[in-house]
């Protein structure tokens, strides 16, 4: 018998083929194990996924309910998607998406009256510049320090959600209640749903987002001289593009479009500022992103499949299944998510020992 070993080696390139089929078989493979724990408790599977489809997704309600739960997903997907451009790993999502609501809904809350659009559009650029900034600290130590910008926005999370409980756990906590949270904002800064389809524009803000980021990665300038930047610093230097401003650009840009979560979430879903609204949106982004390839359209529709699966929570409930399995199938389909990115880029070889020492000749 001949002994082997297992060796770990780095794919040169990936198919387009694998690219795509990669993701779907490792989606599939996390609803099988999702699939072990719910038959554990004497519920079918096949029943279960059924009732959260046709819950989520075959109805215009249910559309409408995914819609809503997967907004600060696309937002901090594409936040995730656009600092990846560049190598950039910005795992502050949740911290930007908490200070753009802090910004937005200060002004909200606390703003002066004036006309109604002028309002909205201040609050959008409030929202913005609150992710922008939070963002804007790591994309400065990067630039002028070489600062490790995973876990600068990493740690930045935590000053965020932990400043967002002390104002609605405090200040800003609404008189006579016994949860953290603010008073509603003005009913003319809500924003309003789309005709009779009652479906939340947001979703409009998110698609002229991701339309936006296309365009400007794939036909502009500067999305080219990002693209060569995230191929090999050495060679942009040499070719006089200033990597340094763009570190700072597109770190605040993703900063900008994680805040912005905070608009939709307060202006269109919530109404007010409350305590640990991210509720990991923010992280969810990052394997949203990872499943997309990056890639700006694709992060919505994904993002929508996922807010499926939160949506379709009551929806389990009623079959006598707890909750938190949907909570349990995303966590499951992340790993899976993971996993399958992983064997995207490596494979496992089974060498002999005798075709080593070949090699080795």
């Amino acid at each position: 018998m001949k002994p082997f070993s297992i060796r770990l080696e780095k794919r040169q390139t990936v198919s387009l083929r694998k690219q795509i089929l990669n993701p779907i078989l490792f989606v599939l493979l996390g609803l099988v194990l999702s699939s072990i724990f719910i038959a554990a408790i004497g519920i079918s599977p096949f029943a279960v996924y059924a009732k959260m489809v046709s819950y989520s997704f075959l109805n215009l309600r249910g559309i409408n309910g995914s819609i809503e739960a997967a907004l600060p997903l696309i937002l901090c997907g594409l936040s995730v998607a656009l600092a990846f451009q560049m190598n950039l790993n910005n795992i502050g999502a949740e911290g930007q998406y908490a200070m753009g609501a802090i910004f937005g809904g200060s002004f909200a809350l606390f703003g002066p009256s004036m006309a109604t659009p002028i309002q909205m559009i201040l609050m959008f650029l409030l929202c913005a510049m609150g992710g922008a900034v939070w963002a804007l600290i790591a994309g400065l130590l990067k630039a002028h320090w070489n600062v490790n910008e995973t876990i600068v926005t990493l740690m930045l999370n935590y000053i965020a959600l932990l400043f967002l409980d002390y104002l609605c756990y405090g200040p800003w906590m609404a008189p006579k209640q016994t949860t953290a949270i603010s008073a509603a904002i003005p009913k003319n800064l809500y924003l309003p749903d789309i005709a009779a389809t009652k479906t939340n524009s947001g979703i409009l803000i998110a698609l002229v987002i991701a339309i936006a980021l296309t365009l400007f990665l794939h036909y502009t300038t500067a999305g080219y001289q990002i693209h060569v930047i995230q191929r090999s610093v050495k060679t942009a230097e040499y070719a006089g593009i200033n990597v340094k401003r763009y570190i700072i650009l597109v770190l605040a840009l993703s900063g900008a479009i994680a805040g912005l979560a905070g608009f939709v979430q307060v202006t269109g879903v919530v109404h007010r500022v409350q305590a640990q609204l991210p509720g990991g949106s923010g992280y969810t982004g990052i394997v949203i992103a990872y499943l997309s390839r990056f890639h700006p359209l694709t992060v919505i529709l994904v993002s929508i499949l996922f807010g499926g699966l939160i949506n379709s929570c009551a929806a389990v409930q009623i079959m006598g299944v707890p909750s938190q399995i949907a909570t349990m199938i995303q966590g499951c389909i992340m790993i899976a998510v993971i996993a399958g990115e992983f064997f995207n880029h490596y494979q496992l070889t089974f060498p002999t020992k005798e075709r080593e020492w070949e090699v080795n000749e």
